[in-house]
């Protein structure tokens, strides 16, 4: 289990929980007759997904040419897609996918359920997190203060104040 873990991270119980929570979005988008996104903007709704979506192929690609699978869960791997984020392969998914799926679906449920999913996707990596930082205990905190989990860190970070 531990290797598992070690090789898999969140991801595959990260995964189970995203495709229930789609599922039950489907279902109360009709039960609760959530409105459309957009009416009649097919080509532009098609053009969004194929962006979003080639830009997670991108994403997914970068990750896995930055960590080899070997290894996984032996070495701390800060460059290429690591180094921008904790977690590339979940961010592929959940920032770029996602989004681009539910608007390809052109129902506000959906929007909601790809906003929800960052927040459990934060809980379900907690437990990966902390493994790392007794893993890697230094390394792994100096590298969580430069690098966003699922979002580059510089997006958010406020600039620094200059020498006087």
């Amino acid at each position: 289990m531990i290797e598992f873990k070690r090789l898999f991270g969140s991801g595959f119980n990260g995964l189970i929980i995203s495709v229930l929570l789609f599922l039950a979005a489907a279902y109360f988008k009709d039960l609760l007759k959530i409105p459309m996104i957009c009416d009649g903007c097919f080509l532009l709704r098609v053009s969004v997904f194929t962006l979003f979506f080639t830009m997670s192929i991108i994403m997914f690609v970068w990750s896995f040419m930055s960590l080899k699978p070997g290894l996984r869960g032996k070495t701390l791997i800060t460059r290429g897609a690591f180094s921008h984020f904790r977690h590339p392969l979940y961010a592929a998914f959940l920032t770029f996918f996602n989004f681009g799926l539910a608007v390809l679906l052109n129902n506000w449920v959906f929007i909601g359920w790809a906003i929800i999913l960052h927040p459990v996707w934060h809980l379900l990596t907690a437990e990966e997190e902390k493994m790392l930082k007794n893993t890697f205990p230094n390394d792994y905190e100096e590298y969580c203060k430069n690098t966003g989990r699922f979002l580059p860190k510089y997006i958010f970070r406020k600039p620094r104040k200059r020498d006087a």
